[in-house]
């Protein structure tokens, strides 16, 4: 119902730009609204694994089930990063100063 009012709106401005972002907008709106109990089973699933993952890297600190292959590789990575480009910490985004 509340899309049909959209949509006779969205007819009333007469440019198919305006319409096409606004069906695109309810479109999205409507994904992001539809409830958990009323998702796909493959999909109810594949949230249920990332929550999952995001409470347990939290718990872990970082990358979760990394183990000391996966440090060694990281500290190759960084150390052939900072000779390229300078010294700093690189796990951190930078800050940029515009003046």
């Amino acid at each position: 119902m509340i899309l049909r009012q959209f949509l006779r709106l969205s007819s009333l401005f007469h440019s198919t730009a305006v319409s096409f972002h606004m069906r695109r907008n309810i479109g999205l709106s409507a994904i992001v609204f539809n409830k958990t109990k009323e998702l796909d089973p493959v999909q109810k699933l594949f949230l249920d694994k990332i929550r999952e993952y995001n409470t347990k890297s939290k718990q872990a600190g970082g990358p979760v089930d990394a183990g000391p292959d996966f440090q060694k590789d990281m500290n190759e990575s960084l150390s052939r990063l900072q000779r390229a480009y300078g010294e700093g910490d690189l796990t951190k985004f930078p800050e940029f100063k515009f003046e």
